[in-house]
């Protein structure tokens, strides 16, 4: 496992006694807490809550409705729960203090979030992961698949469009910012 995955008990002790005992068998930790303080949990820790406290609230808390629950079938909706958090933090990436959610297909600064198009997504993700600036004719090839020598605004029209989207939302005028061997993100 490369991010450790841990399954918090919340005041449920018998089912904490039960998981304990076949820790051996799971692909995930398993810890216990009686009390309501928060969770010391670094950002590439996946873990998940089962609390026992029906007014417990967390945005990791796994809800489990029926009652009783044949262990293998809890074990089995614990860990497709964790594959849903590993895929859903894949497709989220950091890009200074903003995030780009793939699946969503937004870009989100604290609790403020745009809708992106298919293009703007890979614009912005291809100059993400490109170490310097990214040229016109680069982008044309990259981002929309140009092979020929083709004049054409195309690449300047969606980065301006971007850029506007951004500043409107976000009043960030450096976000993508245009140097004279073509366009970078500034983070």
């Amino acid at each position: 496992m490369s991010i450790k995955q841990f399954l918090v008990i919340h005041k449920f002790p018998t089912l904490f006694t039960i998981l304990n005992e076949i820790k051996s068998n799971l692909n995930f930790n398993v810890e216990h807490i009686i009390d309501n303080k928060l969770l010391k949990n670094s950002e590439n820790e996946n873990f998940l809550i089962i609390s026992g406290d029906k007014n417990y609230f967390s945005p990791r808390l796994l809800k489990i409705d029926k009652y009783p629950i044949n262990i293998e079938k809890l074990i089995e909706i614990i860990n497709i729960q964790f594959l849903k958090n590993n895929f859903n933090h894949q497709n989220n990436i950091k890009i200074g203090n903003y995030f780009l959610n793939l699946n969503s297909r937004s870009l989100s600064l604290q609790n403020i979030s745009i809708q992106l198009t298919e293009k703007e997504i890979k614009i912005i993700s291809f100059l993400d992961i490109s170490k310097g600036p990214v040229t016109i004719k680069k982008l044309q090839s990259e981002v929309w698949g140009h092979k020929s020598k083709l004049e054409t605004h195309t690449v300047e029209t969606h980065v301006y469009r971007l850029r506007k989207k951004i500043e409107k939302k976000f009043h960030d005028k450096l976000f993508i910012i245009s140097l004279k061997d073509g366009y970078k993100i500034k983070v």
